[in-house]
């Protein structure tokens, strides 16, 4: 089967930054960073209490046949997010839903904020006590059915992976082998994380949450911040999108997936590089075609050393230049690299490079230009975008600048 060339047309982000593409893409070209105290649970008892939340969210905008008290907030939003990303794209809904389709979302935890919530009733007024509508929230597969029922997609296959961090970026491949094998006509993909105390309470006891704020690749990082957000791209075939005369964020070139199972929580370096490697390959990339990294860039020691060392094992010793969203968006898990996708489409689409914010002195064992605290024109053709995740789960994902004659 002669695999099609597929593109981005649609974009819907909920970030701690902004919520819709247009505040997102402001957002990243100010170098804005969303960190904050703690609102939607109770952080009383931490040492540190700081996260990045999605401010300004009103369900309802977005949810209009699904009673709102049956979905999570995560699910809540994953239907923002695609309903955003549908509406960015310029398409009725109705046509979409005589079209074959694809939902795949990322997570990490699932509606674990609702499972935070279920125990705190448990303890308070026992079993008999359980919200039965709040324990039937609890489901992964909400997360990606909620959006097919929501939004009426009859012809839509959803699915859900739980890949913790880097899957957003496994649902952006999923996708982009449907569309570009014909197995869909579209594909609505990406991931979706809400802040729980339990993933909060996780990253505390490993001692990994930073004091004030996240600074990836910096000499004196100390760790990341949690967060919570959601990114959804709507991925077609490029004849599908000339014949309606859309606009063209960029094109999904190809994608790397690998596990190692080398350590539940480090990665390591020669997998991280041979995921890359496999993504490359899969667009027809050289290495040294490749303008940008949009890096996993946690702000933790172990991360960010031996990612960037990856970077320079596939690309020698003058890499492309390294970001780290994470300083601005925080990280939101099963979010994190759908939320990385988006910001290389709006990089690519608008010529420029957003920066790693709060950021002092690089780490020498480093070795990157992350294009410190201000955000730079540059005219970018290639952009890889990674996803990193405890257990060894990799996910790389190639994007270009759209243009009429490549391939």
């Amino acid at each position: 089967m002669t695999a099609q060339r597929v593109v981005l047309t649609g974009l819907g982000v909920l970030s701690s930054i902004g919520n819709g593409v247009t505040e997102f893409t402001s957002g990243l070209r100010e170098g804005r960073c969303g960190a904050g105290e703690i609102t939607l649970f109770d952080a009383t008892g931490f040492r540190r209490q700081l996260a990045h939340e999605v401010k300004d969210f009103e369900p309802a905008q977005w949810i209009r046949h699904t009673p709102l008290e049956e979905l999570g907030r995560a699910s809540q939003f994953s239907v923002a997010a695609t309903r955003l990303a549908v509406q960015d794209a310029g398409l009725d809904l109705e046509e979409l839903r005589g079209r074959r389709g694809l939902v795949t979302i990322g997570t990490t935890d699932g509606e674990a904020r609702e499972l935070d919530q279920l125990v705190e009733s448990e303890l308070t007024v026992g079993m008999a006590g359980l919200d039965p509508t709040a324990v039937r929230r609890l489901p992964a597969h909400r997360l990606a059915l909620a959006v097919v029922r929501e939004l009426r997609l009859p012809q839509a296959v959803p699915s859900v992976l739980g890949t913790a961090c880097a899957a957003g970026n496994y649902a952006i491949g999923d996708g982009f082998d449907a569309v570009r094998f014909g197995e869909a006509d579209y594909a609505l993909v990406g991931g979706s994380d809400a802040l729980a105390r339990r993933t909060f309470a996780g990253f505390s006891r490993l001692g990994l949450v930073a004091s004030d704020r996240c600074r990836p690749f910096d000499a004196e990082r100390e760790g990341l911040l949690t967060a919570e957000g959601a990114g959804v791209l709507l991925l077609e075939t490029l004849e599908s999108a000339r014949a309606r005369g859309a606009r063209i964020y960029a094109e999904l070139l190809g994608y790397g997936l690998n596990c190692d199972a080398h350590h539940p929580t480090a990665p390591d370096q020669e997998s991280v590089a041979r995921c890359m490697g496999l993504a490359l390959a899969d667009a027809g990339i050289k290495p040294e075609e490749v303008d940008l990294v949009s890096a996993h860039g946690t702000g933790t020691k172990t991360n960010d050393i031996t990612e960037t060392r990856a970077i320079r094992e596939l690309f020698g010793d003058r890499p492309p230049r390294t970001v780290a969203l994470k300083s601005m968006l925080g990280h939101s898990m099963g979010a994190a690299s759908a939320l990385g996708a988006a910001a290389s489409a709006v990089a690519l689409a608008h010529g420029f490079i957003p920066p790693t914010v709060n950021h002092r002195s690089t780490d020498p064992e480093c070795g990157i230009d992350c294009v410190p605290n201000h955000a730079v024109s540059a005219p970018l053709r290639i952009v890889v975008n990674n996803g990193l995740a405890f257990g060894g789960n990799n996910a790389s994902v190639v994007l270009g600048r759209y243009e009429e004659d490549q391939r």
